[in-house]
């Protein structure tokens, strides 16, 4: 059982070994001795391959724009830029025509990273090891990397639109004049000292709370598939039981798979507004 579970929580790795050079790891323990540069490939693919899935059909959807009655494939798109537009223009309160096609590309991208979660947990993991790849995971986001780079690129933005927006001299007074503020000339660079290390705490925690709660999330959720699905081959009973635990789980994960793309778009347009705000 534990050997299962492992199993499907190891990425196809590729790096550079000790012993064996570039090549692709055959067991977890090679994966780790790979280091920090090696890539999770079946994380890559799925990610690139989703991200170009989202761009194909939407720009299809663009294309075939009309005036008119619109078809069932750009009533849908059109019904998802609403929302997201909606919910950029409640949370944002600047004039910056970049962020609601960024919370259009976090949501659906997200969106779409999560369903491979629906997918029966041994299926293609099963089908990838019956043509000789040990292992091959299919949600990437599962992978603290993939949400780590995600929450990356948001932290990169925040700062460029701090400095922009503030200047360095305004992005620094934010960090050091509050929330401890003195008139004593010569505590002045102990608050200041303090009140440093807790805006850069706070600063480091947004891009923290986007990829762990991501992660967290749908990594437990995999857990739970992962254990339901051992129970099929534990007799009768509990396959039956199992078969009963994994209808309800996937029903109760539909809403979750939404919800944290959802809540990652939120918090990337929330964080980017605070960016802006001169007096946050």
């Amino acid at each position: 059982m534990e050997e299962h579970i492992a199993h499907h929580l190891t990425n196809l790795t590729f790096g550079l070994h000790p012993e064996n050079g570039l090549s692709f790891a055959t067991t977890s323990t090679q994966a780790a001795e790979m280091g920090f540069w090696a890539i999770h490939v079946d994380s890559m693919l799925w990610s690139i391959g989703l991200g170009l899935l989202f761009i194909l059909t939407f720009r299809a959807a663009a294309k075939k724009v009309t005036a008119g009655v619109p078809g069932g494939w750009q009533n849908f798109v059109e019904m998802i830029m609403d929302f997201v537009n909606d919910n950029v223009r409640g949370s944002f309160k600047h004039k910056n025509d970049m962020v609601a096609p960024l919370a259009l590309t976090i949501f659906v991208w997200i969106f779409l990273l999560n369903l491979m979660d629906l997918v029966p947990v041994d299926l293609l993991p099963h089908i990838a090891y019956l043509l000789g790849i040990p292992y091959f995971k299919i949600v990437p986001t599962t992978d603290i990397n993939v949400t780590a780079g995600l929450a990356l690129g948001v932290f990169v933005l925040i700062i460029y639109y701090s400095l922009k927006i503030k200047g360095p001299v305004g992005f620094i007074k934010e960090l050091t004049g509050i929330p401890f503020q003195t008139n004593i000339v010569f505590l002045k660079p102990i608050f200041w000292a303090i009140n440093f290390v807790l805006e850069f705490i706070n600063l480091l925690a947004k891009p923290a709370s986007l990829a762990l709660r991501l992660f967290g999330n749908l990594y437990a959720a995999e857990m739970i598939f992962i254990l339901i699905g051992v129970m099929y081959s534990a007799g009768l009973i509990m396959g039956l039981a199992g078969g009963v635990l994994h209808v309800g789980w996937a029903i109760f994960h539909i809403l979750v798979v939404p919800l944290q793309a959802f809540i990652f778009m939120v918090l990337t347009v929330v964080y980017l507004d605070m960016a802006y705000s001169e007096d946050h």
